[in-house]
């Protein structure tokens, strides 16, 4: 089994809400669409590291490096009543979640560190001091619209022409899931900025241009 092969292994044995096909669907796109070495990818939003595998692996094979960024503290939909809570999460000490130390495990595991970095803070804190331009973003943070819109705002002006920009959890029925990732894809598209490159599930990807 190769490095990559074992990577996208274990993806699947690490907390999180991604589907197996949208993981690797991240993984291949990002790999496909990869067109300068030591480039720098950013997630925001990373829970237990799950996408952070699955990108790393595409990042660890062209020599790119992937931020992944979190607060770790969980955004609305994982906190105590809602149907993603998670009570073994929760730091003893002060009562919050805290998926920090669950991350790093989960980045030492996959010996990614030298690939994956993290990132611990407010996105929009983080936001107004990175500077480097992105080859690859993925949005998959807070689902409310506040933090969606904050993000897309804040960030998607970083990517470079020919970049992608990725959004996980974009559901066209209202049925299947919240709207706010649906609307910043379809504002991404409604700019004139982002052209559709692919989807999976409910995984969009788009490609910068101009």
């Amino acid at each position: 089994m190769s490095r990559r092969e074992e990577l996208l292994a274990f993806a699947d044995t690490v907390k999180g809400f991604m589907p197996r096909n949208e993981g690797l669907a991240l993984h291949r796109l990002a790999l496909e669409h990869a067109s300068a070495a030591g480039a720098t990818w950013l997630e925001v939003g990373a829970w237990c590291g799950k996408s952070a595998v699955y990108l790393g692996a595409a990042a660890e094979s062209v020599n790119a490096v992937l931020y992944s960024l979190d607060h770790h503290h969980g955004s609305e939909e994982n906190q105590e009543g809602w149907e993603h809570f998670d009570d073994s999460l929760i730091d003893s000490v002060d009562g919050r979640l805290n998926t920090l130390p669950t991350w790093q495990r989960t980045i030492a595991d996959a010996r990614l560190e030298a690939t994956v970095l993290g990132l611990v803070g407010p996105s929009l804190v983080v936001a107004a001091h990175f500077a480097q331009p992105l080859e690859i973003l993925f949005i998959d943070g807070g689902h409310g619209a506040e933090v969606a819109w904050a993000d897309f705002a804040a960030w998607t002006p970083k990517v470079v022409s020919g970049g992608l920009l990725m959004i996980h959890d974009v559901f066209e029925d209202p049925a299947e899931g919240g709207r706010p990732p649906f609307e910043i894809y379809l504002a991404a598209l409604e700019s004139g900025r982002f052209v559709d490159v692919a989807s999976e599930g409910s995984l969009r990807v788009l490609r910068r241009v101009g």
